[in-house]
């Protein structure tokens, strides 16, 4: 394959398909995404079947447990994709919304008015229900969307997309609104990041290496979703009982996503006390626990190192600390932190405010798992990712997210003095 010319053509048919997707129909874009989530539902065999190909792959490729956790389908979790898709259907079109709407002493009258933001390319690792989630989104947007999935993913990726596409023939919708680079070629996602002329956003998912690279060599704007070094402090206002439940569910529900808490964060009086319980649970769970010298006392840790800190595991490890207050919990978050999502145990609001007003993470929480971290959770239906930018979007990337704006000035016969 001429990836250069394949990726051309491609951008070709997104930029026209954008132009056409604008001021479509939400009606349509409704039924484009209903028919894409019946046809999902109803390919599901042959999709567990391309899902089993891509698993061999990357146990071949000797990927972790973690994220083969992260690739693997089965009939659950292509239930989910199908749930995310109605409820993205199901969410109001925000293409059109009225944003701001003033009146001007001039005589002039002006709306501030959302509009889609044209073609959005996204890269991404392992996961193949991106493919269904940053379709669906983007178009929700009123967005053309080009998705060029890890090569690991490839045939799942394939399958869902050949779904997508049947929802937007049925629709009336042009196939190029939804596109898959058609080649696990690496070069593909050098020539994605060149596309000035045809991509109006880049937004990568994965790995700090894959982000890295998108950010170092990208000419098109991009939505960056870093690493989710995730913590959780444990401030001596804290209930037992809810930190315990918290952690555990933090650390191990599901360990290979962003939002899994990756350092726990102690308060001294806490891990002189029931704090041993929540590590004794953790490494009952099967966790391994890198602690710091306070901690590792407490059977079953092993030291913790440097690198420990500010260290993505996604993986059954945690690293632990003790700190004296949260204002060292909140220096440590800021040293070695993502921006990505951070959590407070505590009862003490006071303490919670001054851990909210002083850090700046995309998301933080209080009393609440970290696995939450998720649009789907948010009440978005999907996402694309959790931008840790400032720019633009923050946060769980969702519909409203991948639109831009443009302010409508109406006069009569109005001129400047």
């Amino acid at each position: 394959m001429d990836v250069a010319a394949t990726l051309n053509e491609i951008g070709i048919a997104a930029k026209a398909a954008a132009a056409e997707l604008g001021f479509v129909s939400a009606e349509q874009k409704y039924a484009a995404l209903i028919g894409a989530a019946e046809d999902v539902w109803s390919s599901r065999v042959d999709i567990i079947e391309a899902n089993a190909k891509d698993m061999a792959f990357g146990r071949d490729r000797g990927l972790s447990d973690a994220l083969l956790d992260r690739l693997f389908l089965d009939e659950p979790r292509i239930c989910n994709i199908v749930d995310g898709l109605r409820s993205v259907a199901e969410q109001p079109d925000p293409v059109g919304q009225i944003l701001e709407d003033w009146q001007r002493p001039n005589g002039l009258h002006i709306q501030r008015v959302r509009t889609p933001l044209g073609v959005v390319g996204v890269i991404y690792e392992s996961r193949p229900n991106v493919t269904a989630d940053a379709g669906a989104l983007c178009l929700k947007a009123g967005n053309a969307v080009i998705l060029r999935g890890g090569s690991e993913s490839f045939h799942s990726s394939t399958a869902i997309h050949k779904a997508m596409v049947k929802g937007l023939v049925l629709a009336g919708l042009p196939e190029a609104a939804i596109q898959l680079v058609p080649t696990r070629d690496r070069l593909a996602v050098s020539a994605m990041l060149a596309m000035v002329d045809y991509i109006d956003v880049i937004v990568p998912r994965g790995g700090k290496g894959l982000v890295g690279l998108v950010q170092r060599e990208a000419r098109v704007p991009v939505f960056a979703h870093l690493e989710g070094i995730v913590h959780i402090y444990v401030d001596a206002s804290a209930d037992r009982q809810k930190t315990l439940d918290v952690v555990i569910n933090a650390k191990t529900r599901r360990t290979g996503i962003c939002g899994a808490v990756e350092c726990l964060l102690m308060h001294q009086d806490v891990a002189k006390t029931w704090g041993k319980d929540v590590i004794q649970e953790l490494i009952a769970k099967g966790v391994t626990v890198d602690a710091d010298m306070v901690l590792q006392g407490i059977t079953g840790t092993q030291s913790a190192e440097e690198h420990h800190w500010g260290h993505e595991f996604l993986d059954m490890e945690i690293a632990a600390k003790t700190v004296a207050n949260v204002d060292e919990a909140v220096a440590h978050i800021r040293n070695y932190g993502s921006n990505h999502t951070d959590c407070i145990m505590a009862e003490d609001i006071k303490v919670v405010d001054r851990f909210f007003q002083r850090l700046d993470s995309a998301i933080l929480m209080h009393n609440a798992s970290t696995q939450f971290a998720d649009g789907g959770e948010f009440g978005m239906g999907a996402e694309i990712g959790i931008a840790t930018g400032k720019m633009h979007a923050r946060g769980p990337v969702g519909a409203m997210q991948l639109t831009s704006f443009k302010y409508l000035v109406r006069g009569n016969g109005t001129i400047r003095g």
